[in-house]
């Protein structure tokens, strides 16, 4: 299987409802991730593209499920960022029944959690683990902001975020900085080899 060509990148399309979502048998890989947690940026740096996923000024921007079609083959799909306290309650439910819905019908072959190096997961970093956990597809968690943490503290803070997020040890945690380019390479070794190993 070849390596994807990352600059072979386009968007296709927001969806709003679970009608929408894209069942055409390409590998599809979401991200999830906090509103201010720089989902968007690290979505940005694997493709190595400034602004190719929209980076808001304000946190929660992100409304709907985005697909984004790599070199023809693969889909990076960002999720809506939660866990933003301006939101209202009534978007809350629209996000709580459309990851529902998207976590019970859409074709998922892997699941990649951002979270903040900085600080231990919150609950709704938990709850975004536990829709991951259920389905039957890979997951793996990215602690992007790993260059705003000393180097002697990171091993101390990766610890936190697994028993945290009672992660298995097989589930992969990766060290990242959008900013610095951070466990990049890592990340899209771990994208290919799930293709690979994908009927």
């Amino acid at each position: 299987m070849k390596t994807l060509n990352l600059h072979r990148a386009e968007f296709i399309l927001s969806a709003a409802a679970p009608s929408q979502f894209i069942r055409d048998g390409r590998p599809q890989f979401a991200f999830a991730g906090r509103s201010n947690v720089g989902k968007s940026s690290v979505i940005n740096r694997l493709l190595n593209r400034r602004n190719f996923a929209r980076v808001g000024d304000t946190p929660g921007k992100t409304v709907h499920v985005n697909y984004f079609l790599i070199d023809g083959a693969v889909y990076f799909v960002d999720l809506p960022g939660y866990g933003y306290a301006r939101v209202s309650h009534g978007e809350k439910h629209r996000w709580a029944a459309l990851m529902e819905s998207f976590f019970t019908e859409a074709p998922l072959t892997m699941g990649l959690i951002i979270v903040d190096i900085r600080h231990t997961p919150t609950a709704d970093d938990k709850t975004m683990t536990g829709y991951f956990q259920q389905t039957c597809a890979p997951f793996a968690v990215i602690a992007n902001k790993a260059d705003k943490v000393k180097p002697a503290q990171r091993a101390a803070r990766l610890e936190d975020i697994r028993a945290t997020l009672v992660l298995d040890p097989a589930v992969g945690l990766i060290p990242f900085s959008a900013r610095a380019g951070w466990g990049r390479d890592e990340v899209l070794a771990l994208i290919d080899k799930t293709r690979e190993a994908t009927p």
